[in-house]
């Protein structure tokens, strides 16, 4: 890989919402709950910035605040259920990773506890049949390009939609790095590591008393441009050296 010098200021990007502030939990090490859609090891790198955005708020795991962890494998359907587990488990405030549906399912079962989570696109779900009838369709149609919203749906399907788009070569702009990582053509989007380290800090403000309802919608103003010269050669596409010049990063 080629490192690209980062071009826009990085601020971060993150939400907190619910107007309650966490129980405080006298006499007892506080509790986090995290919900997270897919599995912890996709995820290692993501968390390990989450936990220093709460070591930044005065948290540190193991020394004066514990995290129940609740994973839902990429099967969505699993996390009302684990939503409900976190609720009795009397969490003092629940970061809701990975997905929108991991907010929701967080937002239907902490009616009384605070939410911290990542807002991205929600796009309606598809199937991998439907992602495959939906490809069928652009090939018929034959678009001059193809853009992917960032989701964790369609993240956790992001070697499913790299290979269709290159099978059918489709020149293909994603919403998160990880799909450039994986063969895409390139991406461009929020710095979702950011995003998680801004979690991890407003879940420990939530944690020393701060008011869900006070705390601002962050918006990330750091956009990522990542670009994957091999898949581009491999479409017989030229890119353009003003364009590579200004990307964060070139995948050679």
């Amino acid at each position: 890989m080629m490192k690209r010098r980062a071009f826009i200021t990085l601020l971060g990007g993150a939400a907190a919402a619910w107007p309650l502030a966490a129980r405080a939990q006298q006499g007892a090490m506080p509790v986090i709950g995290v919900l997270h859609s897919a599995s912890p090891e996709i995820s290692a790198d993501r968390l390990r910035v989450f936990r220093q955005g709460l070591k930044a708020a005065g948290y540190v795991e193991g020394e004066n605040v514990a995290i129940e962890y609740r994973w839902a494998e990429n099967q969505l359907g699993r996390l009302p259920e684990l939503a409900i587990d976190l609720v009795r488990r009397r969490v003092g405030v629940i970061a809701a990773l990975g997905s929108n549906l991991s907010a929701l399912a967080a937002k239907e079962a902490a009616t009384t506890i605070p939410v911290v989570f990542i807002v991205s696109e929600d796009p309606v779900s598809r199937t991998s049949r439907e992602i495959n009838e939906a490809f069928a369709t652009f090939v018929s149609e034959r678009p001059h390009a193809l853009f992917v919203a960032q989701d964790g749906l369609f993240s956790s399907r992001r070697i499913h939609l790299v290979h269709l788009a290159t099978r059918y070569a489709i020149p293909a702009a994603y919403g998160s790095r990880d799909f450039a990582e994986a063969g895409g053509l390139m991406s461009y989007g929020a710095n979702i590591v950011e995003a998680y380290r801004q979690v991890g800090v407003y879940t420990g403000r939530i944690l020393k008393g701060a008011k869900a309802a006070d705390l601002p919608v962050v918006q990330s103003s750091k956009l990522e441009l990542v670009i994957n010269a091999e898949t581009a050669r491999t479409l017989g596409l030229d890119v353009p050296p003003t364009l590579l010049a200004r990307a964060d990063e070139v995948i050679e």
